[in-house]
């Protein structure tokens, strides 16, 4: 058992699974933003407790999670594809996004229609995925995420309907930038699903 919150929207065009960064919550910083921002704007929100390590462990410690946060995000999908909907991407943040890449690369041919990745660092790219993705991130992000920018970028040059945004004076947070993160989610969503 695990931590979700579940944001209906009424007429929702899609249902979303907001996967956080390392460390933190469902409801914490820009997921939670997105989390109630996007049901604003017609799209029904997931919000998915990932596994959290202890305060000091560092980011090569996370994978040993990966297996089972994957299982929370097949759960996540299921329980939106239980409630009816057609039409479902992921939202995943920083850690998050390493995590979805976890569980997009073992269901290559899953119910998931869309994925919009912020922040993603490691040495992670989307060679292996076969729906769009939206791969984005602040000129201002952190170094490792700014490092495998060039890598992602030709990874989803011949992904329909992906591209890679950088995004002008953004932070990794997106701080004081809630509003053009919400258009940038949107725009692609919009037209993706």
């Amino acid at each position: 058992m695990f931590l979700t919150i579940y944001t209906e929207a009424s007429n929702a065009k899609a249902g979303l699974v907001m996967v956080h960064g390392m460390g933190v919550h469902p409801d914490w910083g820009l997921i939670g933003t997105l989390r109630s921002a996007l049901a604003d704007h017609g799209y029904t929100t997931l919000s998915v407790q990932m596994p959290v390590l202890a305060a000091e462990a560092k980011p090569e410690d996370y994978p040993s999670t990966f297996g089972e946060a994957g299982e929370r995000l097949k759960v996540a999908v299921d329980f939106l594809q239980a409630k009816g909907y057609k039409k479902i991407a992921i939202v995943s943040h920083s850690m998050g996004s390493r995590t979805t890449h976890y569980y997009l690369t073992r269901y290559p041919n899953g119910p998931v229609n869309a994925w919009v990745s912020i922040g993603m660092g490691g040495e992670d790219d989307f060679r292996q995925m076969n729906l769009p993705v939206l791969d984005l991130y602040g000129e201002n992000d952190l170094p490792y995420v700014l490092k495998g920018a060039k890598r992602r970028a030709a990874s989803i040059k011949d992904l329909k309907r992906s591209q890679q945004i950088m995004a002008p004076k953004a932070d990794h947070f997106f701080n004081n930038q809630q509003a053009e993160l919400v258009r940038y989610m949107r725009d692609f969503l919009d037209q993706s699903l």
